[in-house]
């Protein structure tokens, strides 16, 4: 498949990376040392150029492209690629913004503005904290299967229970699979008498219950129904989206945004959160308005260094847990190294669900873990699917190391994967794959 990826900043880098190996793709930008810095570190044809000007999507190759990816940091430039490529060609256009009324414009209107699809970076990053701050102690959250099923990473800390305990021994818990554990640079498939260590993550698969009573078990802190307060610390895009769904959650969050205006606005927005007015790296207002007494603090501010100085602050005066905006994704690893306990990265967030549009077309939804050190799938089996009428055992012998079935589910219920388990049509498989042996597992599928 040929693609064109209009915007060589972190989401298209990003993207590119990851369709490198199994696709044709052209990347244009404005900026020369972007383009040559991509000439030598990927294996794309990498064009300076204007994303908006049919001469440089013709010379892109528009004509035989299967798919247009405008991923720039402007909205509108993004919408305008899009409609550009639509009105020359026939390729599936996809769009990525940051401004959820263009979405919801979008959403009522069929095909608007020539855009096939459209990603709301701040939404999906809104909705990544809520997912994660909602299941105590995890590093990452996705469902799959309409809901059924929860995949979900944690840390293993020398305190854990299961630190030391074998695979067979940890696994105590109805509907739930270890998928993995990720050990310094390693992905180890686990078996029963695989050994749990201390600062492993380990990947598990499963149904909601099961994976929100293992993460009880790893982590005494309450869920977000139990939380006694949430605050949300910046009214950026992203801190009124996070708050909005809280509420939905039945939740009434405090958000806390130093611009009056913009406090004012917000409280207009979020009826059921209590918007304070106020700079949230001071730390006496964050005591005198007992932030310590918080079970979780989101620093959402529009400054990477400001959320980690907000979340430093945050854990010194004994808030539970702190997650995190980063917008820079170097920055993710080192925030989380010295203090900050989830960093999320907004442009990472939306390079994931962009690239699952590339997938073969059973691949329902994607995650991806580590910076992209294995990925999670969900794959729809077709009638003429060689899983159909198969059983598990023979699916795995055909199939690398690196690849766990994690769980079935059939007619709107969640089947625990077992051996004898035989793959019917209409089937979602939830399968883990180390991302070194993905394109050979994507063919076998």
């Amino acid at each position: 498949m040929r693609v064109i990826v209009v915007g060589a900043g972190e989401v298209g880098t990003n993207i590119a990376e990851r369709l490198q190996d199994a696709h044709d793709v052209v990347m244009i930008d404005r900026d020369r040392e972007r383009v040559e810095s991509i000439t030598y570190d990927q294996d794309v044809l990498a064009l300076e150029g204007n994303g908006t000007s049919l001469e440089t999507l013709e010379e892109a190759g528009l004509e035989r492209a299967d798919m247009v990816i405008a991923s720039t940091d402007i909205d509108e430039t993004n919408v305008v690629i899009c409609g550009a490529a639509k009105a020359m060609d026939d390729a599936f256009t996809i769009a990525r913004i940051k401004r959820t009324n263009l979405l919801r414009t979008w959403e009522r209107s069929e095909e608007a503005f020539g855009v096939d699809f459209m990603v709301c970076t701040d939404l999906h990053a809104a909705e990544a904290i809520v997912d994660i701050a909602g299941l105590p102690g995890a590093r990452d959250v996705d469902s799959f299967a309409n809901g059924l099923v929860r995949m979900a990473e944690f840390d293993v800390k020398p305190t854990s229970p299961i630190a030391g305990e074998t695979v067979a021994e940890a696994d105590r818990y109805e509907s739930l699979t270890f998928a993995a554990i990720l050990r310094d640079d390693d992905v180890v498939i686990p078996e029963g008498e695989t050994v749990i260590q201390p600062h492993d993550a380990v990947v598990v698969i499963g149904s909601e219950e099961s994976v929100r009573e293992f993460a009880g078990s790893l982590t005494p802190a309450p869920t977000l129904e139990q939380a006694n307060e949430v605050v949300v610390v910046g009214g950026s895009e992203v801190g009124y989206q996070t708050a909005r769904l809280f509420e939905a959650a039945g939740l009434e969050p405090r958000l806390l945004e130093r611009d009056p205006d913009r406090a004012r606005e917000l409280a207009e927005r979020l009826p059921q959160t209590l918007v304070l007015q106020s700079d949230a790296t001071d730390i006496d207002f964050l005591v005198r308005e007992h932030v310590d007494e918080s079970d979780i603090v989101v620093a959402a501010l529009e400054s990477d260094e400001k959320n980690l100085l907000v979340s430093l602050l945050a854990k010194r005066i004994g808030v539970g847990r702190t997650i995190g905006v980063v917008e820079y994704g170097e920055y993710a690893d080192l925030f989380e190294t010295v203090g900050m306990d989830v960093a999320i990265n907004p442009r990472l967030v939306t390079a994931e669900e962009i690239t699952r549009f590339t997938r073969e077309h059973r691949t329902e939804k994607l995650a991806m873990l580590e910076h992209d050190r294995a990925e999670v799938l969900e794959i729809e089996v077709d009638a003429d699917s060689v899983l159909c009428k198969t059983r598990i055992r023979e699916v795995m012998a055909d199939l690398p190391e690196g690849v766990v079935i994690g769980a079935v589910t059939r007619d709107g219920e969640l089947i625990t994967p077992r051996g004898e388990t035989v793959l019917e049509g209409g089937d979602h498989v939830v399968v883990f794959v180390d991302t070194e042996v993905l394109d050979e597992v994507a063919a076998a599928l």
